[in-house]
């Protein structure tokens, strides 16, 4: 059989787990590099040779493999002579799967996109993955909600999440366990790590995360009665799961028939559910998302609906927590910045998220336009995400875009600032001004809670 040459079109993400569980053992592939987008500043790295499983393929990755660019993907073809590219990041509209099909095929390789049964590991635990059909759409408040049911059950609880290897060298981010707060200050996170980690270490849950999942499994299952995969985007799951909940969003209806690799994710679902649904006019909207989920996937799968709950927390100068009433003062009426998110208003392309609702909900008088203010390489991210108007993404891949946030923030003419992003903002950067914290968490009826209960029931008889 012909040797194949491939390049794995990735985004620090499932590329590299691909390769590691599947591309790399196999023995008529030579994977020539990576290629990364959406986040900035990861391509021009290198995939360490000791990650390669050079001991179960003859050695085949001696000097690693070289992470390259995607807009430069024609030349890197051409270049390594490739005959394959796999896709293997995830949030992408169908449209922007097909282009790249187009731009693979035009240069005569094949493009592929491998089914997660090829890659998914076998744990000794039970897994509950959670998953999505787009970036955005309350996982982790998801995954959190289950955690404290299963903790509440008398479970140990571990909770593994989709990879964010953002740093220079992989290797230092191989298996990284987060227990304590101070943890992510010696990983050096960033502000799209925090977001994803530090709500589950304030709320007691143990969290694995890195680029070696094989050894994450391992380590998370000396820990752990149960584990729970927390979904990055609206990538799959990378283990073998016993249970999946798929969440969509209510306010973006029909986007899990049109976003990669979401649809699949529903498909493989084993209970969907319909979250922000109290942000609907009407409730009948989310019944009616219901219903044509169901008929586009041709089967009675449970669809359950929740509430993303979204409250104010402000402290004082000395950090004591401020009353209802004091933290109703700094907003309403007031003229306020919302910084939200970053991945769900950029390529998860919400154009506002919690920050936002919380402000409409305090009843501000203005929510001010940032763009005039940006510094930096937030001047590049407007530009290209036309769609955000009244809101600033809390962007923060490395030291130098913390810095243009910064100056972004307090480069605008406002009374307060509201931030919608998960972590303590206020920790990482100094806004100049009185700061509300929006907090969010998910909220399910009884009746829905009891069809969330049954949906977890396998995990109970394992």
């Amino acid at each position: 059989m012909a040797t194949e040459k491939l390049i794995i079109l990735g985004a620090a993400g499932r590329d590299f787990h691909d390769f590691m569980s599947y591309w790399s053992l196999q023995p008529n592939v030579i994977v020539t590099c990576f290629t990364s987008t959406q986040i900035p500043g990861i391509g021009g790295r290198l995939f360490p040779p000791e990650m390669c499983n050079n001991d179960k393929n003859e050695n085949r990755y001696p000097n690693g493999l070289m992470i390259y660019d995607q807009n430069d993907l024609e030349a890197l073809i051409e270049e390594h002579g490739a005959t394959m590219c796999a896709l293997a990041y995830s949030d992408i509209s169908y449209d922007s799967v097909q282009n790249l099909a187009a731009r693979v095929n035009s240069k005569g390789a094949s493009f592929i996109q491998i089914p997660p049964a090829l890659t998914q590991l076998h744990s000794l635990k039970p897994v509950v993955a959670i998953c999505a059909t787009r970036t955005g759409t309350g996982k982790s408040q998801t995954t959190r909600a289950i955690a404290d049911y299963l903790k509440k059950k008398g479970k140990k609880v571990v909770v593994v999440r989709h990879p964010m290897p953002y740093g220079k060298n992989l290797l230092k981010q191989r298996c990284q366990r987060y227990e304590v707060l101070e943890d992510l200050v010696r990983y050096k996170c960033t502000i799209e790590e925090r977001e994803e980690y530090e709500l589950h270490i304030e709320e007691g849950n143990l969290l694995y995360a890195g680029v070696d999942y094989q050894m994450i499994l391992r380590e998370a299952e000396r820990d752990a009665d149960i584990i729970l995969w927390d979904g990055g985007n609206n990538d799959f799951c990378f283990f073998k799961p016993t249970v999946t909940i798929c969440v969509a969003d209510a306010l973006r209806e029909g986007h899990e028939e049109h976003y990669y690799p979401g649809e699949i994710n529903m498909r493989m679902a084993d209970l969907v559910m319909i979250n922000k649904v109290n942000s609907l006019r009407s409730s009948e909207l989310a019944s009616l998302q219901a219903q044509r989920i169901r008929d586009f996937l041709g089967k009675d799968i449970p669809i359950i609906l929740g509430k993303s709950i979204v409250t104010p927390e402000a402290r004082g100068p000395t950090g004591q927590l401020l009353g209802d009433s004091a933290v109703k003062d700094m907003v309403y009426g007031k003229n306020v910045l919302v910084i939200d998110d970053g991945p769900t208003l950029t390529h998860g392309g919400m154009p506002f998220g919690a920050g936002f609702v919380l402000a409409k909900q305090m009843g501000a008088a203005e929510i001010v336009d940032p763009r005039q203010a940006a510094k930096g390489s937030l001047v590049g991210v407007f530009q290209k995400f036309q769609h955000l108007e009244k809101v600033l993404p809390a962007m923060g891949y490395d030291e130098h875009q913390i810095k243009d946030l910064e100056e972004t923030v307090r480069g605008v003419d406002c009374d307060c600032v509201i931030t919608g992003t998960p972590i303590n903002l206020e920790n990482i950067i100094d806004v100049g001004k009185e700061c509300v914290r929006a907090r969010y968490c998910l909220q399910l009826d009884e009746q829905n809670m009891s069809a969330l209960e049954l949906a977890l029931k396998p995990l109970f008889a394992v």
